[in-house]
């Protein structure tokens, strides 16, 4: 049912983006016009510095790369757009190592990654065509790096999923924990994730290998069909990081990541699987993240979180609401240790939970929740008395579609 849906909205999202390419003369849109001067088509890699400017939309013919030595500088206010397309036509901007992206939006002029099937223009925050749980309709922005990742055979690269073999802008790893690939601050990414083949989609921002000499502030993803930010490997942090309406995961942790992620949302869609999937290493180099100051709404659709694989981490300061009771919904709504893998490392130490809070549906038992021993490091409250939590104000409507909708206006 699921690819049957996607290919609806891979035909509805033709239809709008033909239709939102045609003037008022009923004459398409050429962005390779030179008298259309603030559409700009970009349809080969980009092999020197570059700068997109404010005012301008870019819009990526296919598959993109920034290439080893060099960077992309995308000015405040500047909006990119992803030509519809699946398969090898995705469509997706990548960073690859050795590149740079410097993107840094402001507060109130923020960068903006969407299709061409959304009709928003420079200065808009809201898409005035598309809904907000609209996804599949491009690729995704994809920056890699240098940094160690756990992978099997420890190798120390490898490519990154939804990328051909053949591309080998997609490669990440090394072990330059400090590399840096680039600024990125005050974007939102909106309406990604399209399938490049059977179960095979694009996150919405996909972290592989990136270093901590990168900087990612205040980012968004808006109806991703896939996961919403997931992380292969490396080293970098993220501050302020919102998720809403992703197809699978909202947060995916991959491959021993070292990083923090401090202060971040989601907000769970109607497809939603889990808001938090930690995956553990692969490889024999074992590495933990932080994961701390979070706000996580269900919608009563997704599992608060699985940790598989032996997953490894702290995981702190955490507030849940609104999910359904477990009982009555085949085992979601909760959050579980899955494997013996995992059991252990949360029984040795190497995975850890701390001041966990949780508003529950009526009569339901915080152990019926909090699984595998987790409600030792849990607690209920009444909705809105939490005392953890994310900073909600980080979000602010100037910047972010998510505060500007009011999907998290019940959040303290």
């Amino acid at each position: 049912m699921k690819k049957f849906n996607s290919l609806l909205i891979l035909f509805s999202a033709m239809v709008i983006g033909f239709t939102s390419c045609i003037d008022g003369n009923d004459k398409p849109i050429d962005p390779t016009d030179p008298d259309n001067g603030d559409v700009q088509l970009i349809n080969s890699n980009i092999t020197t510095n570059t700068t997109w400017e404010t005012g301008k939309t870019y819009v990526l013919g296919g598959r993109i790369a920034v290439t080893s030595g060099n960077t992309l500088t995308i000015q405040p206010g500047t909006i990119i757009k992803g030509e519809v397309g699946s398969g090898s036509n995705a469509t997706a901007l990548i960073i690859a190592r050795g590149a740079k992206l410097n993107a840094q939006g402001t507060a109130t002029s923020p960068i903006i990654f969407t299709t061409v099937a959304d009709e928003i223009m420079p200065g808009q925050i809201s898409s005035p065509n598309l809904e907000p749980n609209l996804g599949g309709l491009w690729g995704g922005l994809i920056i890699l790096g240098k940094a160690k990742a756990s992978l099997a055979g420890d190798v120390t690269e490898i490519q990154i999923e939804g990328i051909p073999p053949s591309d080998t802008n997609g490669l990440y790893g090394g072990n330059d924990d400090a590399d840096n690939s680039g600024i990125i601050k005050y974007i939102s990414i909106r309406h990604g994730g399209a399938n490049i083949g059977e179960g095979n989609e694009i996150n919405g921002l996909t972290l592989g290998g990136v270093g901590s000499g990168t900087v990612i502030e205040n980012v968004e993803v808006i109806a991703n069909q896939d996961d919403g930010i997931e992380w292969f490997g490396g080293s970098v942090s993220v501050k302020n990081a919102i998720v809403w309406n992703s197809g699978d995961d909202g947060i995916d942790t991959d491959q021993a990541w070292s990083g923090t992620l401090d202060n971040f949302i989601v907000v769970a869609g109607g497809e939603t699987d889990h808001c938090l999937e930690i995956d553990g290493p692969e490889g024999s180099f074992l590495a933990g993240h932080t994961v701390k100051n979070g706000t996580v709404k269900g919608n009563n659709v997704a599992e608060l979180g699985d940790f598989r694989d032996g997953a490894r981490g702290t995981f702190e300061n955490i507030y849940f609401f609104n999910f359904a009771d477990p009982a009555t919904t085949e085992g979601r709504g909760d959050l579980s240790l899955s494997g013996d893998k995992t059991l252990a490392t949360f029984a040795g130490g190497s995975l850890k939970f701390m001041n966990l809070q949780a508003t529950l549906a009526s009569g339901v038992a915080l152990t019926s929740v909090f699984k595998n021993g987790t409600a030792a490091s849990a607690s209920s409250v009444a909705l809105g008395a939490n005392t953890v939590g994310a900073n909600k104000a980080a979000f602010a409507s100037t910047w972010s579609w998510t505060a500007a909708s009011g999907a998290i206006s019940d959040l303290k």
